[in-house]
């Protein structure tokens, strides 16, 4: 038993939204990571190139890359071992559609988002700095 009353025959969704967004789901030419910002880690470094060529960025400015170099310090911070700003890396992520949930509260959508990720053909990334990170986080 359903509540409520019955819906039309041919419903149609009209509810979308005046500032919903859908971006190309290509990765944009992004920007150098500045030399000044004294990143150490190659997490933090690979952190910076995955947002700066995020497709997001296509419509950023000036003010946004500058919150970029300040959430990339606080990523270094996090790999050389201060757990605590975990979550506030978190929330700032969030605020640029970091999850696929962050991007759906956005009203934010990716062209093309639905490909199958297997006929990606670029190659596997180095992992070696990645891993001994990793290990000197875990046994300190």
């Amino acid at each position: 038993m359903t509540r409520g009353p019955q819906p039309k025959p041919n419903a149609v969704r009209r509810n979308s939204h005046e500032h919903a967004q859908e971006l190309e789901a290509s990765a944009q030419p992004g920007r150098e990571l500045p030399r000044g910002l004294g990143i150490q880690t190659a997490g933090a470094k690979r952190f910076w190139k995955t947002w700066s060529t995020a497709p997001q960025t296509q419509s950023w400015v000036e003010t946004d890359w500058a919150e970029l170099e300040i959430t990339t310090r606080l990523v270094d911070g996090f790999y050389q071992g201060d757990n605590k700003l975990a979550g506030e890396i978190r929330q700032r992520t969030a605020k640029w559609g970091g999850t696929v949930e962050d991007r759906a509260r956005l009203r934010m959508s990716l062209k093309g988002e639905d490909q199958d990720p297997e006929d990606d053909s670029s190659p596997e990334p180095v992992t070696t700095d990645l891993d001994e990170e990793l290990y000197r986080l875990l046994n300190d």
